[in-house]
């Protein structure tokens, strides 16, 4: 059964290396569902957070395979509760007058921010994790979701308590 896994590496930040990474699962048939990348504290290396359904051999083989990469400096498999998740999104929902102050609640409820204001619509910025996008995606849908932007899952080890 394919389940949810999120790999977090740390790689030299060269050109090239996503590349070679995005390939190594292209070329096997893996998916990607979501991919982030963005430099860490030190301007030389770079955090890659990927999310792929796949089952246990696979995941196992995924790994393998990206540990053998030259570049890439160390990998982790966050999935389950000793990581940190988060995905953020900005979705432009219709609101009309008679839905703003509907609207507005709900943003207060799921603690988000409303980041753009037209006359028909507002932009909300939306940071948590899973279920908090299903959440507020599916109270929001019933206004009219014009259109979405999500990030895809960053993810950190938890650190000992």
């Amino acid at each position: 059964m394919k389940e949810e896994h999120i790999f977090s590496m740390l790689v030299d930040n060269q050109p090239g290396v996503l590349s070679r990474i995005v390939g190594l699962f292209s070329g096997r048939g893996f998916n990607i569902e979501s991919l982030n990348v963005a430099v860490t504290c030190e301007p030389n290396i770079s955090r890659i957070t990927i999310m792929t359904k796949a089952n246990k051999p696979i995941v196992e083989q995924i790994e393998k395979q990206l540990n053998k990469l030259v570049n890439v400096i160390k990998i982790r498999d966050l999935t389950g509760p000793d990581s940190v998740k988060r995905e953020m999104a900005l979705i432009c929902v219709n609101a009309r007058p008679e839905n703003k102050a509907e609207i507005l609640r709900i943003v207060d409820i799921f603690r988000c921010k409303v980041v753009d204001v037209g006359t028909e619509h507002y932009t909300i910025e939306v940071t948590g994790d899973e279920g908090k996008m299903k959440a507020i995606l599916s109270l929001l849908k019933h206004f009219g979701v014009k259109k979405i932007a999500r990030t895809g899952i960053i993810a950190l080890f938890r650190e000992p308590k």
